[in-house]
């Protein structure tokens, strides 16, 4: 006799509880991104060298954060199926060891900013955008530690399913950020006229005050799993963690990387471009944070699922996720098609800045619809424990096939920036097929818990 089969069609109520997680989590993402488009916004009215130096900048510390972003992202599935499977013992353990892992992160990062001056000039940056990036990044080598240390937080109250201390810190964060770049870009409240330094400066505090505020914020939820644990730092179980987060770190690192490498070739290119590829890749990276939010919500979703040991939930919770972020980018894609100028003259006066950045704008939504499937994608995979196969479509899709397609199309043929911008298009298409096949093959197999603590290796009382 066939075992009965297990439904695939999300319901309604699937739907339902992706909206009720994926909402604060979009706010949270959409915060986050904020902050970086207000000192975008406020430094983008000092001049167009500002402007692409800021850009030259985001593109390196947003280098350094994402690795180790990434790498905290395995407390995704860890947290969420140990939700699912009422294992409070392991959702403290994850956490403390997160927390050790962001500590260890935000040194290694603060370091590497040291040498931005010598990197930039060795990329073959603009010597005048470089002398504005240097004192934007250096400013921020601080912050790291604290950006890891909120996010270790962040993705353990996430995956517990309490998003309000979380909302609640990224608006203060983002008020407290728009007042300081505004102060300290612009010489306001008797501030210094700090200019791009400035705006770096204002990042620095906001997210110390993140890293501050939030455990305070969340600490009922929080306190009960911050008791220590002395089997929580234990060698095994963290190189398990770190074997999960290490792919998902490279893969933001190659994803990041080819938009990096885009945005500093069109650095080399001249201010213009550099700063119209800014604003364009600024508006795309902020409705991005609503697939990427919803991408964390069907991670979590699809992690307890697994947990529980349900795969027909596990399998719908991910189908429904795909729809709502393959959607809404979708409605993105048109809004950003029918207002280009519009959009661009919100960042700056500069006529020709605005002109090609309205010709960059349209492409940046046709490729938000591949972009938001892809990441819906890589979310659902994350939830059940699969983060090497994004790390692979990643690398052979960006670096092997988009890269060079944009640097063919771009000086090949002579598109210019039209043509970088055209190639990755064609890389996100590729990587979001082949990841839609993978989540197919995933949620139609068995599914099974991710363990990284061994019996064998827990002490009598865990």
């Amino acid at each position: 006799m066939n075992p009965p089969a297990i439904p695939s069609r999300p319901a309604v109520a699937d739907f339902a509880a992706l909206v009720r997680l994926a909402t604060p989590v979009v706010l949270a993402q959409v915060g986050l991104m904020a902050m970086n488009v207000v000192d975008t916004m406020i430094v983008g009215r000092v001049s167009a060298t500002a402007l692409a130096g800021v850009a030259i900048g985001t593109v390196y510390v947003f280098a350094l954060g994402t690795f180790g972003m990434g790498m905290l992202m395995a407390l995704d599935p860890i947290v969420s199926q140990a939700v699912g499977a009422r294992d409070e013992p392991a959702v403290a353990r994850a956490l403390q060891r997160g927390l050790a892992i962001a500590a260890g992160l935000g040194v290694l990062a603060a370091l590497a900013v040291i040498p931005v001056r010598t990197v930039l000039l060795a990329l073959g940056q603009r010597p005048e955008l470089v002398d504005v990036a240097v004192p934007y990044v250096l400013v921020q080598a601080p912050s790291l530690l604290a950006f890891y240390v909120t996010i270790a937080f962040r993705q353990t109250l996430q995956a517990l399913g309490h998003m309000r201390p979380i909302v609640i810190n990224i608006v203060i964060a983002n008020v407290v950020n728009a007042v300081l770049a505004w102060a300290l870009v612009y010489g306001e409240l008797g501030a210094p006229r700090l200019e791009a330094m400035g705006a770096g400066i204002a990042t620095t505090i906001a997210r110390w005050l993140m890293a501050v505020l939030l455990p305070v914020l969340a600490w009922r939820h929080l306190a009960p799993r911050l008791r220590w644990r002395p089997d929580a730092i234990r060698w095994a179980p963290i190189a398990r963690m770190l074997r999960i987060g290490l792919p998902i770190g490279l893969q933001y690192e190659l994803e990041t990387g080819v938009f990096a490498a885009v945005a500093l070739i069109m650095g080399r290119l001249g201010p213009v471009p550099a700063s119209a590829h800014q604003i364009a890749i600024n508006i795309a990276s902020l409705t991005f944070m609503v697939p990427l939010g919803v991408s964390s919500a069907g991670s979590v979703l699809v992690g307890r699922a697994v947990g529980a040991g349900d795969a027909g939930a596990a399998r719908r919770a991910g189908i429904a996720a795909l729809i709502a972020g393959a959607g809404f980018m979708a409605l993105s894609a048109a809004v950003l098609a029918a207002a280009p100028r519009l959009l661009a003259r919100a960042y700056t006066p500069d006529p020709l800045i605005v002109g090609l950045a309205a010709t960059l704008i349209p492409i940046a939504g046709v490729f938000q619809v591949f972009d938001g499937t892809q990441v819906v994608s890589i979310g659902v995979l994350r939830g059940v424990g699969d983060t090497r196969a994004p790390l692979i479509v990643n690398l052979l899709g960006y670096w092997a096939f988009a890269l060079p397609l944009s640097l063919w199309l771009a000086f090949g043929l002579g598109w210019g920036p039209l043509g970088l911008w055209w190639g990755l298009v064609a890389g996100l298409m590729v990587v979001a097929i082949v990841l839609l096949l993978r989540v197919r093959h995933r949620l139609w197999r068995p599914v099974e818990r991710l363990m990284v603590d061994h019996p064998a290796e827990m002490p009598v009382d865990a």
